[in-house]
C-alpha cells in the first residue's frame, strides 16, 4: 500500500506534468480597422494571437492594435500578426497621461516648425471631431483645437435644452478649460459644437471612464465598447 507521503508526492507529479503540457495563454492583439473581402471575418475588436497569424485576399486591409503598437496589415497572403521589436509603449504612456494643458507641451510651434494638427493627449477633446468622446472626468475637461494661430471661439449648445457656453481659444494656445460651473457635461447627453466662421456643425456625446486600462490592447476594447471612434483613431495612429 502506498503510505500518505508517496500519495502526496505522486499527485505532486502529476500536477507538475499537467504544467507543462498546458499551454500558456497567450497575449491578444486587437483589430481596430479593417477593410476589404474578409472584413466580415476581422471586425473591430476582435481578438487575435499576438504570435499567430492571419490569412487574407486581394484588396484586404487590417489595422492590429498587437504588442503595444499599431500593425496595418494587407494581403494577399498569410501574415505574422505581431512585428518583433516594435513596442510604442512609451508613446502611449505620454498619449493618455493625465496632465494639465498648462504644463504640457501641445506639439506646435510658429516659425518653421510645422504645427500638429493632431492631439498629443487623448483626453483632450478635439472640437473638430463628432461622435462620443471618453473622458476620464466630466468636470475637468480640457478642449484641444488643430491650430494656434489666432483667437477662435466656438459655441457648445446643450441638445436637450436652450443653455449653450463660449469656448474660447487664445492666440497661440491649443487648449483650453471647460467651464463645468457654468455648463456641467452630462454622460450620454447631446451638445452641438459651431465652430468660428461658417464651419459645419458638429454633434457629440461624452462617456466616462473613470479608471482607464493600463495596457494599449485594454483601452483600445474600452474605447470600442463606449463608442469613442475618434480617441480610436488617434490612440492607432499615434501607436504607427
Amino acid at each position: 500500500m502506498f503510505s500518505v507521503k508517496n500519495l502526496m508526492m505522486s499527485a505532486a507529479c502529476v500536477a507538475a506534468a499537467g504544467a507543462m503540457i498546458m499551454p500558456e495563454a497567450a497575449d491578444a492583439g486587437v483589430v481596430v480597422k479593417s477593410s476589404g473581402p474578409s472584413a466580415s471575418q476581422f471586425p473591430v475588436g476582435k481578438k487575435v494571437d499576438d504570435n499567430g497569424r492571419i490569412t487574407l485576399k486581394s484588396g484586404d486591409k487590417v489595422t492590429v492594435l498587437s504588442n503595444g503598437s499599431t500593425r496595418v496589415i494587407s494581403g494577399p497572403g498569410t501574415h505574422r500578426v505581431s512585428a518583433r521589436g516594435s513596442s510604442r509603449r512609451a508613446a502611449f504612456r505620454t498619449l493618455t497621461q493625465q496632465r494639465s494643458a498648462s504644463r504640457a507641451r501641445v506639439g506646435a510651434s510658429r516659425g518653421d516648425t510645422v504645427m500638429s494638427m493632431t492631439s498629443p493627449n487623448l483626453w483632450w477633446v478635439d472640437v473638430s471631431k463628432s461622435g462620443t468622446m471618453c473622458v476620464s472626468d466630466l468636470s475637468a475637461v480640457r478642449m484641444w483645437r488643430p491650430g494656434m494661430e489666432g483667437a477662435s471661439t466656438y459655441v457648445f449648445a446643450s441638445g436637450n435644452s436652450t443653455d449653450h457656453i463660449h469656448v474660447s481659444f487664445p492666440d497661440g494656445q491649443m487648449t483650453t478649460a471647460w467651464d463645468a460651473a457654468r455648463m456641467p457635461l452630462t454622460e450620454g447627453a447631446s451638445y452641438t459644437i459651431t465652430g468660428p466662421g461658417d464651419g459645419e456643425a458638429q454633434e457629440m456625446t461624452f462617456a466616462t471612464i473613470a479608471s482607464p486600462p493600463e495596457t494599449p490592447e485594454a483601452l483600445a476594447e474600452v474605447l470600442i465598447e463606449k463608442g469613442c471612434n475618434a480617441q480610436l483613431e488617434l490612440l492607432a495612429e499615434t501607436l504607427m
